[in-house]
């Protein structure tokens, strides 16, 4: 008899939140991300391209993922193959900063951007399969509480990524500190992926028929979206979230044009934004099971946070403004997750799953939104007006799932 919400599946999926978190710290779109493109392109466009690239290139994919996994009656031999394609890519930015650098920064760029987007990419067949192990080895109740550890210490990992990215950024100069951020990381990176291959994963017993071909499989899914009300008033306050990243990628720019930007001042930004994601966890977020509230607690943070962004002048101010987007950000993720877990059939999870997140995930590309708006007005009070203006629709669309929820 299969043993669900095991202690050690919990314990394994927390360890490999710790480890991806320590790998990937290093390239924080809030914070390290803009600074490294920055160096290799002046433009602020750019800046929002490659943060898009970081996420967006698992929109590419992601139905592709749920027309074959919904007939896996285990997903976990796929994953292991998803993890080692995304080390290799992991690998591949920090060798190519290492070996071609400033010699040749188109070139590097290039590199940096390919390598991006097949992480990212590889991520859409990632995420398809995660969710479903999530949903198959953990109750509903249960499922908020390791999400909530896995946040937990992935938070922890990222203050001590931070650290250690502060004092490398401190002490090696550009770009080479980028390259040993990156080739050193991705071997954290394979201690998390191996560890998560072991868990203990049932076979599904409602296993969907595949369709004959994609073509059906995305008529099919289509069909679902338009008799689904509620998933598709759910997956409008999702993509709503999103709007953050019109403007969180250039936070960190208008504070290097305000005061100077030490290496170690860049570290304890990273830091205080994982103590937020810490708070948040173990005092909120782990303690609620409506999803629903969850997502609508996590805009009055996300506002709170671009509010005081409009404002920010110190290293004080902006310290809040991070520490505010970490609590933000983990009631976004875990609520974001769970939400499409608990709406959708079993036979039909990971077809859910791949349209919310297919369709929010085009959110993916408000940083572009952002570089362009700043670019042409030059004008933060714009961005963070209109970043606080979509966020307060979004609160107001959870709101609504809170009313059908109750």
């Amino acid at each position: 008899m299969y043993q669900i919400d095991n202690p050690k599946n919990n314990h394994k999926n927390v360890t490999h939140a710790f480890f991806l978190a320590l790998a990937i710290t290093i390239a924080e779109p809030s914070t390290i991300l803009p600074l490294i493109i920055h160096h290799f392109s002046e433009s602020v466009v750019m800046v929002g391209i490659f943060t898009s690239l970081l996420r967006g290139g698992a929109i590419t994919i992601q139905l592709y993922a749920a027309f074959h996994a919904q007939a896996y009656a285990r997903v976990l031999p796929y994953l292991g193959k998803v993890f080692f394609f995304r080390f290799l890519s992991w690998f591949m930015i920090g060798a190519s900063i290492f070996f071609i650098g400033d010699s040749n920064k188109p070139l590097t760029l290039f590199f940096i951007g390919l390598g991006l987007f097949f992480f990212s990419f590889s991520a859409g067949f990632g995420a398809i399969y995660f969710k479903e192990l999530q949903a198959k080895i953990f109750s509903k109740t249960y499922r908020g509480k390791t999400m909530a550890n896995r946040q937990i210490a992935g938070a922890i990992a990222s203050i001590v990524s931070g650290g250690v990215a502060g004092y490398v950024l401190q002490n090696y100069e550009a770009p080479q500190s980028y390259a040993y951020l990156f080739m050193v990381s991705s071997l954290f990176m394979i201690i998390g992926f191996g560890t998560f291959v072991t868990i203990d994963e049932p076979a599904k017993k409602n296993v969907a028929t595949k369709e004959k071909d994609f073509k059906s499989f995305i008529k099919n899914a289509f069909r679902l979206l338009k008799l689904d009300r509620r998933l598709q008033q759910q997956i409008l306050a999702i993509f709503l979230s999103f709007s953050y990243l019109i403007s969180m990628p250039f936070v960190i720019l208008k504070a290097n044009s305000t005061f100077v930007l030490t290496g170690w001042m860049l570290g304890g930004f990273i830091t205080v934004q994982m103590l937020g994601s810490i708070l948040g966890s173990s005092l909120l977020w782990r303690r609620i099971s409506n999803y629903e509230k969850m997502l609508s607690l996590a805009f009055i943070f996300m506002i709170l946070a671009f509010v005081v962004a409009l404002f920010a002048q110190s290293i004080y101010s902006y310290a809040l403004v991070f520490l505010l987007l970490g609590i933000g950000l983990d009631g976004f993720s875990n609520s974001s997750m769970n939400l499409v877990i608990e709406i959708a059939p079993e036979d039909k999870r990971p077809v859910y799953t791949a349209i919310q997140t297919n369709l929010v995930s085009f959110g993916l590309f408000f940083p572009i939104v952002g570089g362009l708006l700043l670019k042409f007005t030059e004008s933060y009070t714009l961005i963070y007006a209109i970043t606080i203006t979509l966020l307060v629709l979004g609160l107001f669309m959870s709101l609504r799932l809170n009313k059908i929820n109750d």
